[in-house]
């Protein structure tokens, strides 16, 4: 579309005021953009796939949405799933799913680009669809109709919603949206010879976008033994299309600052603060944990880089709290001078800093000290994760019961009153024992603080998640436990907890019940047979599917056994059921980087309790990652320094401009 569509804003606008929230819908907050539709020859609408409160401080949307306007030939607009009320009201008026910075209709575009950070966020994606004019179904789209593009961590086995998407883009975005662009602009400009199929297949052969109609996927027969209904094999069905599609990775972070200008919501969000990542990538080899895997290896920002960064984040925003985010901040090689640099740079401000979850064995009361100087001191929250160290032995969480309460009695010492625990329950091989160990941890948890600090006024909270198996892990061929099995072993926990009042009082425990886990796990680790589920579930109301009071799960059971007996599988063929070592996985033909061979090795020693080291510290084995970036993970400190300090309240902060990559 070559002339600009109209904005919707003033037909929508009626609308605002019967539905809640209606600022969420409005745009318009600080650093936002919107720029001119004929000035530019590449259109993307970005989607974080859930209400505007998470969906905003998104980090990978906002990166891209700034990368992409800052190029001359492109815009950028967001879109954020509507709520049921206003759903209901847009398709009563025929108004489609639009952008809130200039309110334009999502059809328009050239690219609906979908962040997927879970895969509960599907149905959200078939409403925007079919809220768009969009069909659903990427078979029936011709070339007025945007390239639906999926990414995020959930697009590592994106096949479930293979017939939802035209094609999709496994890690790292700043540089393969780039890319993207140049290629849409390139065949807008030829003037599109041969349509959208060699548009599609133009961003296939480049090797690093995955195109799922490109793909046959075939299933060994019904009754033909135990491997019946499993998949047979995934091949390419044209040439110039790879037979493995690869992940991107930026190895140079302090190449790509953003974003440098982060968007101030104008209504409540889930994150009021600024965020800077510190780092990508996670050696410590957690065995259930996607994204330690997928993000391999590790990258580090500088702390020259990272400086600027808070410095104009803050500059730009007016934030007054700065999180510092990486899967396990505490690892960076500098977080001492780190923490203390920043601290002193913002001692005399009313700017917080703050670390995410902190791991046990890498925390240490300087480093909390130097986060907390300014006074704010909220809890403290660590993952031991599994309950009984025999069980931490099989997710290669290395921690003992010693070091937590050595950490937690030094926290309450120092002034801490309220400690937070995470766990999960559903654990590959977990028994109800491990999980009544938790209750023990806790409660020494309380006795230590209550000792060390002679007060009885010490808290902790116990959260617990269902544990779901995910692609690209070790734990990719595990069986999931049952929500029933989850349930029972999460009441008897409880009973734990509060069998001694004294202690039991003190603990308040959270948790997600089993349910909700195994619909995730099913949607994990589907295949495209698991697309007719999700559009069933879809058509019968599902909406808002990570919220505990949108989601159904007899919803989501009945269109599963609508829909799967015909196809000769069951929701526990894909959740309940482990999986054999040569058995062809959905995700195979998807390149992570991690050897699949490794990956069963490393499943092998979780069965055995065996503990691998982080690799970062320690000679290679061979995971597979390195060789493929053509790098060598290990990093150590810069000896660089924060000072001298930026002036305050400078306008602008020089950005390194080059978009080379490390090799």
């Amino acid at each position: 579309m070559n002339t600009s569509p109209d904005s919707l804003f003033d037909t929508l606008e009626p609308l605002l005021t019967q539905v809640s929230k209606p600022i969420q819908y409005v745009g318009g907050e600080l650093n936002a953009r919107t720029k001119d539709w004929n000035s530019v020859s590449v259109r993307w609408a970005l989607m974080y796939p859930d209400a505007y409160e998470v969906g905003l401080p998104n980090q990978g949307v906002q990166i891209l949405y700034e990368v992409l306007n800052e190029r001359p030939d492109a815009l950028a607009e967001r879109t954020y799933a509507v709520w049921p009320d206003l759903e209901k009201l847009l398709r009563e008026h025929d108004v489609p799913q639009f952008t809130v910075d200039g309110h334009r209709p999502v059809g328009a575009f050239d690219v609906l680009g979908i962040s997927f950070s879970t895969e509960l966020g599907y149905t959200n994606m078939l409403t925007a669809l079919d809220l768009a004019g969009i069909p659903l179904h990427a078979f029936d789209r011709d070339d007025s109709h945007p390239i639906v593009l999926a990414g995020g961590h959930a697009a590592f086995n994106p096949e479930p919603v293979a017939d939802f998407i035209d094609a999709a883009v496994l890690g790292d975005g700043e540089q393969i949206v780039g890319a993207i662009t140049d290629v849409i602009g390139a065949f807008k400009a030829e003037g599109s010879p041969g349509g959208r199929d060699e548009l599609l297949t133009r961003l296939a052969e480049t090797g690093g976008v995955y195109i799922p109609r490109f793909y046959d996927v075939s299933f060994v027969p019904a009754g033909d033994g135990p491997s019946a209904g499993q998949l047979a094999a995934i091949t390419p069905n044209r040439d110039r299309v790879p037979t493995r599609v690869s992940k991107h990775t930026v190895m140079d972070l302090d190449a790509w600052p953003y974003p440098k200008t982060p968007l101030v919501p104008l209504a409540e969000s889930v994150h009021e603060r600024m965020s800077v990542e510190i780092f990508r990538g996670c050696t410590r080899g957690c065995r259930f944990c996607q994204a330690g895997m997928i993000t391999r290896p590790v990258r580090e920002r500088s702390i020259e880089g990272i400086g600027k960064m808070v410095e104009a984040g803050l500059n730009a925003t007016g934030f007054e709290e700065v999180g510092l985010l990486s899967l396990s901040s505490a690892d960076h090689s500098e977080i001492a001078p780190l923490a203390k640099q920043l601290a002193d740079r913002y001692e005399e401000s009313r700017v917080s800093l703050s670390l995410p979850s902190t791991r046990v064995d890498a925390f240490n009361i300087d480093l909390a000290n130097e986060f907390s100087r300014n006074g704010r001191r909220s809890g403290l929250t660590f993952a031991p994760e599994g309950g009984s160290e025999r069980l931490r032995r099989v997710i290669n969480k290395m921690v003992t019961h010693q070091d937590l309460i050595n950490t937690v009695t030094a926290a309450y010492s120092q002034g801490w009153r309220q400690v937070k625990l995470y766990f999960m329950c559903g654990l590959p091989t977990e028994t109800d024992s491990d999980v009544l160990e938790i209750a023990k941890m806790a409660q020494d948890v309380i006795r230590a603080g209550r000792q060390a600090t002679g007060s009885r006024d010490v808290r902790a909270t116990v959260s617990i998640g269902g544990f779901v198996p995910k692609p690209h892990t070790p734990f990719q061929w595990a069986a999931q436990a049952s929500p029933e099995v989850v349930d029972d072993r999460l009441r008897k926990l409880r009973a734990a907890i509060s069998a001694d009042k004294s202690l039991g009082r003190a603990i308040g425990m959270r948790y997600h019940d089993g349910q909700p886990s195994l619909i995730e796990g099913l949607l994990s680790r589907g295949d495209r047979r698991v697309g007719a589920v999700i559009e069933q579930a879809w058509r019968d109301g599902a909406r808002f599917d990570g919220w505990s009071e949108h989601f159904s799960y007899a919803r989501w059971i009945a269109a599963a056994d609508k829909v799967l007996p015909p196809l000769g599988v069951s929701i526990e063929f894909f959740t309940t059921r482990e999986r054999d070592a040569d058995e062809v996985l959905p995700w195979d033909h998807l390149d992570s980087g991690l050897d699949k061979q490794w990956l069963w090795d490393d499943w092998q020693d979780a069965l055995t309790g065996y503990e691998q080291d982080d690799c970062r510290w320690t000679p290679c084995f061979d995971c597979g990652v390195c060789p493929t970036m053509g790098t060598d993970i290990q990093v150590g400190p810069t000896g660089k320094t924060l000072l001298p300090l930026v002036a305050t309240g400078s306008a602008k902060v020089p950005w390194p401009v080059s978009t080379s990559v490390q090799r």
